[in-house]
């Protein structure tokens, strides 16, 4: 039997999950078996999840509290803590794993802080070591030492039209580069983040401004070493390429789809095919499921095709055994979307199951 964890919203953010999800696929049925089982572990508002790469751990984003959460494998379909909460930041929405497992990145959409921290032996959470000593340095000599979460917050790069209030930064997600480096979006300021980590703390490189009022949002790796990041206001996907002095810039942008339509859809996640050929992203509001195909080298995309997604409001979706599983946030159910097998592109809905207010769908071990 394949296992899906599944993260969502509870009572404390307008949800009616009550924690970590089990979803099941039976073997040799195909997706069409999909079911929610149930709860895995207890939490508030998961809304993301990350596996470690090497052990049984899961680590959840309580976007609700502020939190992040580690738990343990125990069980063929439950999780149980690895000990209490850690604080994050203001709605932290998004979690990063180093391919080592040494590092999480949380990214926090309400304050715009990216956190750093460490993981131990055994995947615990380590509350980062910048805070505490910062926190030392002004107890012993006094003054107010920047924390960790302080200097990573982003300033708006571009101007302010007059009259207009200020805007305020929204980091969203993280993905760690293949030279050690940690890409982050803020969407609220525009800009993809280039970070450097130094012992467990992150220093900023340079950053990558967008145009304005774009809202970078998800990204996604490809093996060609391209960064492709999609955009939550202006439904595009831009492409970025590192030069041979590391500096990381603008090469294409795309929109997602033809027929897109920016102030009433909003992309969400953004997901590759196993060959990396498509990209898939889907637009809240039209509740499609938009495909892209990847051309060149990887750097250029064209809209590919366009397809319903069964549920209303897709926040995230997962490639899966030749199809895509959706999380309908608002209509509370996942859908399974077959994949056309020549082009990728997603065609009919094969399955609906239920599932409380889900936001995203982690493959189990």
């Amino acid at each position: 039997m394949t296992r899906f964890w599944t993260g969502g919203y509870g009572p404390d953010m307008d949800g009616d999950g009550d924690g970590i999800g089990i979803l099941s696929v039976d073997e040799g049925r195909g997706p069409s078996t999909l079911r929610h089982r149930g709860t895995a572990a207890p939490a508030a508002s998961p809304s993301w999840l990350v596996a470690h790469p090497t052990l049984d751990v899961v680590y959840a984003a309580l976007e609700g509290a502020g939190q992040v959460q580690a738990f343990a494998r125990d069980g063929e379909t439950t999780l149980r803590p690895l000990a209490p909460p850690v604080a994050a930041g203001e709605g932290v929405c998004h979690l990063a794993v180093s391919p080592g497992g040494r590092m999480l990145i949380a990214s926090c959409y309400g304050d715009g802080r990216v956190i750093s921290f460490g993981l131990a032996d055994d995947g615990r959470l380590v509350e980062p070591v910048t805070d505490k000593a910062a926190a030392l340095r002004a107890a012993l000599f006094g003054g107010d030492e920047p924390t960790a979460e302080r200097r990573h917050a982003a300033s708006d790069p571009h101007p302010l039209p007059a009259g207009e209030d200020p805007r305020r930064s929204h980091a969203h997600a993280a993905v760690f580069l293949p030279d050690g480096r940690i890409a982050t979006t803020d969407l609220g300021f525009d800009l993809v983040r280039i970070w450097r980590a130094t012992s467990g703390a992150l220093d900023l490189d340079h950053e990558v401004v967008l145009p304005r009022g774009t809202g970078p949002r998800h990204m996604v790796m490809h093996p060609s070493g391209h960064l492709h990041v999609v955009t939550e206001y202006s439904c595009e996907v831009f492409t970025l390429a590192s030069d041979r002095a590391g500096t990381w810039g603008l090469v294409s942008a795309t929109t997602a789809s033809p027929i897109a339509q920016p102030g009433f859809d909003f992309p969400a996640e953004l997901a590759a095919s196993r060959d990396g050929h498509t990209l898939y992203t889907a637009l809240r509001g039209s509740n499609t499921l938009a495909a892209l195909r990847v051309r060149g080298g990887g750097e250029s995309l064209e809209p590919l095709a366009l397809a319903e997604s069964g549920v209303d409001w897709p926040r995230h979706h997962l490639v899966y055994d030749g199809t895509l599983l959706v999380s309908g946030q608002r209509s509370n159910t996942i859908s399974v979307v077959d994949l056309d097998e020549r082009t990728g592109a997603p065609r009919d809905v094969r399955h609906v199951t239920a599932a409380p207010t889900p936001s995203h769908v982690l493959p189990a071990r």
